[in-house]
Formats: C-alpha cells, structure tokens, sequence
C-alpha cells in the first residue's frame, strides 16, 4: 500500500511537543521526516527523563515516532553547509524554536526559498510574527491563556484553569499540518512553495470558537461554567457519581437541546422516572436546567447503582448520549482501542516495549506502521550516504570537525 504523503520529504528543526507532534503527524502519512539534531545531546526534549537515566525521556519517545535523526551543529560553517544540502532535496522545512532564533542561525524564510523555491517553510510560534508579543516566549500553558481557553475553564466563581490536555501545544501542531498539507497540493498547482505560519493564540482562538457565540448573545465576555454549556443553558448536562465510588466512577450525561428531541423522555424511561415526562419544570432545556438541583438527585440515585460502564451502556442503547469517564491507564487496557490501532505496543532499543497511542485518523488506500523514535543520530550514515551521496572517509571527517 502506497502512503498518503509518500515522497515527500520533511526537514524537522522541532522540540517539546507542538511542532514534534506536527512532524509525527506528517511521518505517520507517510512523509520521510529527517530530524535534525544537535551533536552528543539533541533536542531538548530526549533529556527531560528523569525515570532513567542517560535513556530518551517517554515524552520524545511518544511524539517522535516513524521520524529519522540526524546530527549537525547547524552552527557550524560545514553544519550549515550540510543543511542547505538537505534543504535543495526537500519538500517541506519545519521548525518551533524560541522567537529570533532559526533567522540568527541564517535560515529564515526567504535565505530557504532561495535555496529550494517549492519548499513550504512552516514555523509555530506562540504569536504571530507581526503581533506585539511575537517576541516573547511560549509554552502551552502561555498560548492557552493567551487564546482565551483558560478563561472559560473552570468553576463559576472559581479561579480559571488550564485544560488537562496540551491544547496549545497539540492542537497548534494539528493546525499546522493542515496549513502545510493545503500548501503541498497549491504547490502542484502553482509550482511554488510559500510559508506556513501558525500562532499558539491563533489556534486556540479557533479552538473556542463557540464561546464567542455565547459572547455575540449575551454582549459579554463568555464566562467559565464548568460542565455547563457555556453557549446555553441546557439539562442534565454533566458528571454523575457510579459505583464503586472511585475518584474516576463517574459517568457525564447529556441531553440535546434541540426541542424535537427525545432524549430527556428516554432518559426518563431508563432511570424509572417517566411519570416525570409531563412536570411543566422539567419541559424544557432551561427550565430543567432552572430545576437542576431538584433534578440531578434522582438520576444519580439510578447512577450509583451501576458502574460507570454499565450506566454508560444502559443509557446508549436507550438513544442518550453518555460517556463514562475513563483515565489514561483505562484507555491504553482497552481491548477495542488495541485492536483498532488506537494504541499499540512498540518495541524500542533501550526502553523496551512501550504502549503509546497509534494514529487517530483512519485512510483506506493509505497506512504506515508505527516505528520507534530514533536514538539519536541513528540515521546519519543513511541519509547522508545515502541522500547525499557523501563518501564514507568525508561522514569521518564532518564528525572529527564537529559538523555533526
């Protein structure tokens, strides 16, 4: 089976997680991702175990997957030398440094294109490179409360919150494979590449686009809820307790409000109570939300007598929606998940079998197994014999220099 992206050749100057996960994603399509790195240490990423010592930390391990590693010091002269190489056979140039960093090291954007004019030169940032703050720096964390996340995450009337998943991080690395996919196919049109730039901010702004619905109704900043919608009010609509009581025995039950729905009356059904059906306080979203407190007891009395799986199943097969709520270790046991890719068990040189999640989106005519991230350099001889065509006795002589 032929790859999506076979062919296509990646240049990774990415570290910690946003544009790692962006060149994972592209390798898992099928690109030949080279990532660069620095000589003895690499990115910053491997040496941030402290499990184990002199091993790559589990985080490089998970977001490095189906990559090759190469070493340059792309400060050296003949570092650089070797760089703009690659770049003249690549498709794609990718890098996160910090702000000012990859134009102080002589490959910004338009010293690339000169190079290799169909690249598509893709940088994530936690700002856009004409705001205010483009030079300030930016962890996750950062983006999220600069993108409006934080703010709508949280208790009423509690401090705001961070969301438990790397939103910035993650989720601007999935924007940016987006931006560089659409940048590959105007380049089969056009025959040239461009630059793809994507923002923390800009990401997560996208991220939370309806709250800005909820905003355009009320003419006010959009506040934090909880589970609530934060768009309207709308009930039952969150978390109710399961046996046997544990800190994650919970299953969250949702029902629509859209007024031709039946899933409040089929909940009704499911939990004993359809004599409450006809209650004028229960008619509507809003009222019942109004009602919740004299509501949400009798659902978790039928909750708590069940698992949360068992209360998830029981309510599904009725037609409502719910899900239990299940932790990391629950998902990476699954049977199901297992089987179809979700996680998978991948042999790697010094940690040894490691479960990690696999690749979520699912192609027909295209897929790649999951291989273990690089040891660092492990691919030097291939690609630089290989790709570069460079003999054995001048790969010695670039390591006796320090070149790589």
């Amino acid at each position: 089976m032929t790859s999506a992206l076979n062919g296509v050749t990646v240049i990774d100057l990415t570290q910690f997680e946003s544009g790692t996960v962006c060149t994972e994603t592209l390798a898992w399509l099928g690109a030949n991702v080279i990532k660069i790195e620095r000589p003895g240490t690499g990115e910053q990423g491997r040496g941030s175990s402290v499990d184990q010592p002199g091993a790559d930390s589990y985080l490089f391990i998970l977001v490095n997957a189906n990559k090759k590693s190469i070493t340059i010091d792309i400060k050296h002269p003949e570092g650089k030398k070797l760089l703009r190489r690659l770049i003249e056979k690549a498709d794609v140039f990718i890098e996160n440094f910090s702000p000012g960093t990859i134009e102080r090291l002589g490959f910004d954007y338009e010293r690339v294109r000169a190079i290799n004019p169909r690249i598509v030169y893709a940088q994530i940032k936690g700002f856009g490179s004409d705001s205010p703050y483009a030079n300030f720096p930016a962890f996750d964390p950062v983006g999220q409360a600069m993108g409006g996340v934080v703010s709508i995450t949280g208790e009423r009337d509690r401090p705001p919150l961070r969301a438990g998943p790397n939103l910035a991080d993650s989720g601007t690395g999935f924007h940016c494979v987006i931006g560089i996919l659409a940048a590959l196919y105007q380049r089969v049109l056009t025959g040239e590449g461009q630059r793809v730039e994507v923002a923390m901010q800009d990401a997560m702004i996208n991220f939370i686009r309806p709250a800005f619905g909820r905003q355009l109704v009320t003419g006010q900043a959009t506040e934090r809820v909880g589970n609530d919608q934060p768009m309207a009010p709308v009930a039952p609509n969150g978390i109710y307790p399961c046996k046997p009581g544990g800190p994650n025995d919970y299953v969250f039950i949702y029902t629509s409000r859209w007024p031709g729905s039946k899933q409040w009356e089929q909940l009704l059904e499911v939990i004993g109570h359809p004599e409450m059906k006809n209650a004028p306080r229960f008619a509507t979203p809003e009222s019942r939300y109004e009602h919740r407190e004299e509501m949400n007891p009798f659902i978790s009395a039928w909750t708590s007598q069940r698992t949360k799986f068992e209360a998830m199943e029981e309510l599904g097969r009725a037609g409502v929606p719910a899900g239990a709520v299940l932790t990391t270790a629950e998902l990476a046991e699954d049977a199901y998940l297992r089987q179809r890719g979700m996680f998978v068990t991948m042999q790697h040189p010094v940690r040894g079998p490691i479960v990690m999640p696999g690749f979520p989106i699912k192609l027909s005519a295209s897929s790649v197994p999951i291989e273990a991230a690089p040891l660092l350099g492990q691919n030097n001889e291939e690609v630089y014999m290989g790709m570069l065509g460079l003999p054995a006795d001048e790969l010695a002589r670039l390591r006796r220099v320090g070149a790589i």
